[in-house]
């Protein structure tokens, strides 16, 4: 397989301050009221939306329903003074006072799935919120068809080719769409890795393509294979590995932009059939998706460095397939993670815990400043918070900023406790650590106890679960189709660039 250093779908953006001629559709955005449904911005853009177009606008969409409830779409006719648009798509925002950047988002990318097969898209929701119109379009608009039979999608399936982004003057909202536009691609980045199959995504190609990406971004790379990770003891790695006949591998990749660092660890299961403990066969297919956390940090310090951050960013990403075997790890084995910590397997389901332990170790020892991790690690994140919620657990304090910051960016981020009653559950009679407590209660808890006996002390850290939100099952909802989610991407980037900021 040949490694995939960068992506070509996805709309091109671009500002402009007139409407092109020739423009398929012009996207707006509708409000919610007693008094009927407003087109927003009220102040912007007077030489296009003239009060009489919007009046006819308002006319032609009340006529056939339109409220402007949150993400509701109406398409019309342009009005006669639109020459250079062939129809309006009116996108509901729900009420004025309600609206805010993630609302902004998610009805921009209902636009942006509803619009495949269009080529050239105009919107005015760059007046209200531009960076966050710009991502939601993108993101919405976002398709994987790599394993299509065909070798190009059908017209009506193909992502819009260009979208302009209406801006009031020359300038206007120019770093914003920079910044919106290379979150967006790093967001595709992780999508692409998590929704390409594991028969293509194995951990030897995985950390192929890591390293194609990186070394093209000018970043530092180092890749570890099985020798060299027997050698200097990852047993954990190792271990969950050493069922596959593909090897696991460890990837590190450093983007070096100043005297603070983050060190960010990811969950890189290329697939998990759960080992001799191994899952049920209904859905185990989802199990493509237990890679995602790594995803997210590979492409979270891509675009570090691609943003010129003032920080130093290290991404460690231990990457393994679990499958029973011959030579598979054994409910009962015992494991000595790097850094020589003894494990008792008790679960060879419960695998991510052990990959992520020999890569946090490794990761402290860079003298990080924060440390943040990231995993598909239990179904009980899903049983607690629901498959849109990620568990944020750690150091109270980094662990509640962290989780603030991802509900500003929209990806919901919640806090949870670490209580200490659990911890004593995961004691072993015959080794340090049992990798599962004997019971079911607490298990997203339990997990990140587990691994905060590899966190040294007073070292600021948050784990974050995203067994469900990084993957969706379910049908598309705003910028959010079915497959990889790219959370939490978005989180982390924040947290970097506001670590940067102090």
């Amino acid at each position: 397989m040949t490694a995939v250093a960068d992506r070509s779908l996805g709309p091109e953006l671009a500002r402009t301050e007139t409407i092109a001629p020739d423009t398929d559709v012009l996207v707006i955005g509708l409000t919610s009221s007693e008094n009927g449904p407003a087109i927003v911005p009220a102040d912007l853009f007077g030489d296009v939306l003239t009060a009489e177009v919007r009046a006819e606008l308002l006319d032609a969409l009340g006529s056939v329903g339109a409220k402007g409830k949150p993400e509701e779409l109406t398409r019309v006719p342009a009005p006669a003074a639109l020459a250079d648009v062939t129809s309006v798509l009116a996108v509901g925002l729900g009420a004025a006072d309600k609206i805010d950047a993630e609302q902004v988002r998610r009805s921009a990318g209902v636009a942006g799935r509803a619009l495949s097969g269009t080529e050239l898209v105009a919107t005015t929701l760059s007046g209200i919120d531009l960076g966050a119109a710009a991502e939601g379009f993108y993101l919405g608009a976002y398709t994987f068809s790599s394993f299509k039979s065909k070798s190009a999608p059908k017209p009506d399936e193909r992502p819009v080719v260009r979208l302009e982004l209406l801006v009031p003057e020359p300038g206007f909202g120019t770093l914003d769409l920079l910044r919106a536009q290379l979150v967006a691609e790093a967001i595709a980045t992780a999508r692409d890795f998590v929704n390409t199959p594991p028969s293509a995504l194995y951990p030897a190609e995985f950390a192929e393509r890591a390293r194609v990406l990186a070394e093209a971004a000018g970043l530092e790379v180092e890749v570890l294979e099985e020798e060299a990770l027997a050698a200097a003891g990852y047993g954990g790695i190792i271990g969950v590995g050493q069922g596959s006949s593909r090897p696991p591998r460890l990837v590190r990749i450093t983007y070096a932009g100043g005297p603070k660092k983050i060190a960010l660890v990811g969950k890189g299961i290329t697939f998990d059939t759960g080992g001799i403990s191994i899952k049920p066969a209904a859905n185990m297919e989802n199990m493509t998706s237990d890679m995602a956390g790594a995803a997210a940090v590979i492409a979270t310090v891509l675009l570090a460095g691609r943003l010129g951050l003032p920080v130093t960013v290290t991404a460690t990403v231990p990457m393994a397939e679990n499958m029973p075997s011959a030579t598979a790890q054994r409910p009962g084995d015992v494991l000595t993670q790097y850094g020589g910590t003894t494990v008792e397997v008790i679960n060879t389901d419960a695998e991510g815990r052990l990959i992520l332990a020999d890569a946090i170790v490794r990761a402290v020892e860079d003298e990080p400043d924060y440390l943040i991790d990231v995993a598909t690690l239990t179904g009980a994140q899903m049983v607690a918070l629901g498959t849109r919620t990620p568990g944020v657990m750690g150091t109270e304090e980094f662990r509640d900023r962290v989780a603030a910051i991802s509900r500003s960016v929209g990806e919901n981020g919640w806090a949870m406790p670490l209580p200490a009653e659990l911890r004593a559950d995961i004691n072993s009679k015959v080794a340090d650590l049992a990798n599962v407590a004997p019971h079911r209660w607490g298990g997203m808890l339990s997990a990140a106890l587990f691994l905060k006996e590899f966190v040294p002390e007073g070292l600021p850290w948050a784990h974050l679960d995203v067994a469900g939100p990084a993957y969706n099952t379910g049908g598309p909802f705003g910028y959010i189709g079915k497959g990889g989610t790219g959370v939490p991407v978005r989180t982390l980037i924040t947290v970097i660039e506001e670590i940067g900021a102090e």
